[in-house]
Parts: C-alpha cells; sequence; structure tokens
C-alpha cells in the first residue's frame, strides 16, 4: 500500500478556521500532511484541529493584516515542525464596498485590501524565505 500523497509534508493554511481553508485543512491531513491551522478566530481554528487530530494539525493565532503575526506564524511552523513544506495562503473576506466610487467606504476598503492582497503578500513572503532558505541547503 502506498503512502499517501502528502505524507510528512508540513503545510501552513491561513483562513483554516472554516470555508475553503478548514476543508483545505482537512483534505491535507486527510493525505497525511502536518497542518498549522492560522487564523484571526481561536476557537473555531481550535476546534478544527481537534476535529482533525492534534497529532495531524495544530492551531495558531494569527491576522494576516498583520505582517509581525504572520512572521511568527511561520516561525512557529519551523519550530514546531523543522520545515514548511507548502503554503495556503486562503484568508480573505468579502465586503460589499458600493456599487459607486462616490459613496466609497475608505475604511472598508483598506480592510478588504489589507486582509486579501496585503495579507497575502506578507505570508508568501515570509512562508518563501523559509522555504528558499531549506531549498538552498539540501
Amino acid at each position: 500500500m502506498s503512502k499517501p500523497r502528502l505524507h510528512g509534508k508540513v503545510a501552513l493554511i491561513t483562513g483554516a478556521a472554516s470555508g475553503i481553508g478548514e476543508e483545505t485543512a482537512r483534505l491535507f491531513a486527510a493525505n497525511g500532511a502536518f497542518v498549522v491551522v492560522a487564523d484571526i478566530d481561536d476557537e473555531l481554528g481550535q476546534k478544527v484541529v481537534d476535529s482533525i487530530g492534534v497529532n495531524q494539525a495544530s492551531f495558531h493565532h494569527c491576522d494576516v493584516r498583520d505582517e509581525k503575526q504572520v512572521e511568527e506564524t511561520v516561525n512557529y511552523t519551523i519550530e514546531k515542525h523543522g520545515r514548511l513544506d507548502i503554503l495556503f495562503s486562503n484568508a480573505g473576506i468579502i465586503g460589499c464596498l458600493t456599487s459607486s466610487i462616490l459613496t466609497l467606504d475608505m475604511s472598508k476598503f483598506d480592510n478588504i485590501m489589507a486582509t486579501n492582497v496585503r495579507g497575502m503578500i506578507a505570508t508568501i513572503k515570509h512562508a518563501g524565505r523559509v522555504m528558499i532558505e531549506r531549498k538552498i541547503r539540501e
């Protein structure tokens, strides 16, 4: 019998406490990966970990709008597992901004951009740093 496709891989998934991120965490774990569930919702994130199993998953609080938290989450992953093989930068929000630029709420716009764009870039930046460093050493 062959090993699961992701056997022994370490995956960091942002926005993993619900929706697509949660299902991805379950799928990756079912295929043998160790999963770090990263999210701003501590309670839901821990429930996802508990349902997957603490041997296969762990939770780390991460608000992707805060680059320091992103860096700390990547560092947590490395400290816990010694490596990072897969990043799924999934954290995102949907917001109804407006149908007209004339009534655009800039604070809502800033929050959406900070989460969906800046947050994704921060996760790629910090995960990429450790993934490239590991690849160079191999």
